[in-house]
């Protein structure tokens, strides 16, 4: 087991989007380069508070986090925090919402787009706003230039765990429904930003994760029940052995099962990870 980990969230990219778009990282599954399973979310299907159940393998009733508009600073043990106090090294390329959960200190839209602080949960950043996001302007940064910025903290910071996240599928989605061509393509560029950077980062020793916080239903909407926003993909790389393919996973399980990876005891109220070690 390497101990260095990278999680990819595809935000708002459902199960059938990545299963019909992703055509690098489907035929890493169909090659055994990568195993994909089908993910259920947790609900409210809110990208906050999946954000906090991702990393805290807890349900938004739980962590407190229920809604976008009720962000504020995680309250609990949570991968980035559990990771630096085990004395290893984070960093995320990733939308401000995570600076507000994971970072001590508030938001400055001129200043906090490059954070490094060793005191702070995360550790190295690069942070993007996406302010003022709407059909005549997606404000959302180009897929390989996030890959970029990614590649460069692992080359100058090499961080134990590194979240990557991107935005634009569900902006898409927003603008314009789950089921349309612009989404669909959206999906495409962020499959194809990856398959660019996944063999870098092998390279460089760490095992990856990709997968999404919710979907996208055709009002282009989430935060219910349907199927099309609580069933998302989860493509794992690594040498981990993971339960048959025809599983399907609980989202709750992901902090567990990161933590796992990157040889550190999960906490109580945490659900099992998904792998058994290998």
């Amino acid at each position: 087991m390497s101990g260095k980990l990278i999680l990819v969230i595809m935000d708002g990219v459902g199960f059938g989007a990545a299963v019909s778009q992703c055509g690098y990282l489907e035929g890493c599954a169909a090659l055994g380069q990568a195993r994909r399973w089908k993910m259920r979310t947790v609900t409210p299907s809110l990208s906050g508070p999946m954000y906090e159940t991702l990393h805290t393998g807890l349900w938004p009733h739980e962590h407190g986090i229920t809604s976008n508009e009720g962000m504020r600073r995680s309250t609990m043990p949570n991968v980035f925090s559990l990771t630096r106090a085990a004395g290893k090294r984070t960093a995320a390329v990733a939308q401000s919402y995570f600076h507000t959960l994971y970072v001590d200190t508030p938001w400055d839209p001129l200043r906090s787009i490059e954070h490094a602080d060793e005191n702070s949960d995360i550790q190295a950043a690069r942070f993007y706003s996406m302010e003022g996001y709407g059909p005549i302007n997606a404000v959302a940064p180009a897929e390989i230039d996030l890959c970029a910025q990614a590649t460069l903290l692992i080359e100058r910071s090499a961080p134990d765990y590194l979240l990557l996240h991107t935005c634009s599928a569900d902006t898409l989605g927003h603008t314009y429904s789950g089921d349309s061509a612009e989404y669909r393509k959206q999906v495409w560029h962020i499959d194809n930003a990856l398959s660019r950077a996944l063999p870098i980062w092998r390279a460089a020793g760490y095992e990856i994760i990709a997968t999404a916080d919710h979907g996208m239903n055709a009002d282009g909407w989430h935060g219910g029940t349907e199927h099309m926003v609580t069933e998302v993909p989860f493509y794992y790389f690594g040498s981990a052995k993971g339960p048959d393919a025809a599983t399907v996973l609980d989202q709750l399980g992901v902090a567990a099962t990161m933590l796992s990876r990157l040889s550190i005891p999960a906490v109580e109220g945490m659900r099992e990870s998904f792998f058994a070690e290998g």
